[in-house]
């Protein structure tokens, strides 16, 4: 269970997240993690560019582990929105290896990569409304910015999941590669980034980050509301308990 770096040539960092039998969802501590090492590698010169995947074959990664702490917090909302980079002006180009399920935070996560591939199995979704889960990550602002309003908002209020074809036509991912072939595609592709000038490059990657932080910093204030008066309501006992239940939430 750990968020595991591994370099790849002189100027490429391969980030895996890695807790399988939960389909790499995310503790406190591994999102703790993975913040400090966004960090990290935005302060490596070496290195040019990142990959991001998930470990196995079952799940790029389906976000926050909600069988553990769910007390909130504004230690814990920056806690969050650094490991998804969120609010992040952030430098380094990040190629996305969807080698599977990446669903809730998981997809807000792929939300700040720049590139990227899914394999045909994966699965896309943002299924926090159905548990009475306020998406905390970045989807009600990011996602419309991305994909458009229409398919944005399919997704965000029908909680469905839909397959990487379906992914790949919507633009939330440029391709659909086989599972064999992804990594192999993503480490082409992030060579191919570093083999260019990495300072107009981070300086590109830059601008384009901070104009989507500054767009989520300004709706942050209500983010926070909104989600805690969800977390405040009836509906959220029951959609939780329903989540660890393995039923379907009774909503009254």
């Amino acid at each position: 269970m750990e968020i595991r770096l591994a370099r790849h040539g002189p100027h490429i960092q391969i980030v895996t997240i890695d807790n399988q039998p939960r389909l790499n969802a995310m503790t406190r501590a591994m999102l703790a993690e993975l913040g400090d090492l966004w960090d990290e590698l935005e302060h490596d010169d070496t290195c040019r560019a990142i990959v991001l995947t998930g470990a196995g074959e079952r799940a790029f990664t389906v976000g926050a582990d909600i069988s553990g702490d769910l007390s909130a917090g504004e230690e814990v909302a920056r806690m969050v929105n650094h490991a998804l980079l969120k609010t992040d002006a952030y430098s380094k180009p990040i190629v996305a290896a969807v080698n599977g399920d990446c669903i809730g935070g998981g997809l807000e996560l792929m939300l700040a990569s720049d590139i990227r591939a899914a394999t045909p199995t994966a699965r896309f979704g943002l299924t926090e409304v159905k548990w009475s889960i306020y998406p905390f990550g970045g989807s009600t602002t990011k996602l419309i910015q991305q994909i458009g309003f229409v398919h944005a908002m399919d997704l965000l209020l029908t909680a469905r999941l839909i397959a990487a074809d379906e992914a790949a036509r919507l633009g939330l991912v440029n391709r659909v590669v086989e599972s064999e072939k992804l990594m192999g595609w993503a480490l082409e592709t992030a060579e191919r980034i570093a083999a260019n000038s990495p300072s107009a490059v981070q300086a590109v990657k830059r601008q384009v980050s901070a104009t989507a932080a500054d767009h989520v910093l300004s709706r942050e204030k209500l983010e926070q509301e909104l989600g805690d008066r969800v977390r405040a309501s009836r509906d959220f006992a029951e959609g939780v308990a329903a989540f660890r239940e393995k039923r379907q939430p009774r909503y009254e």
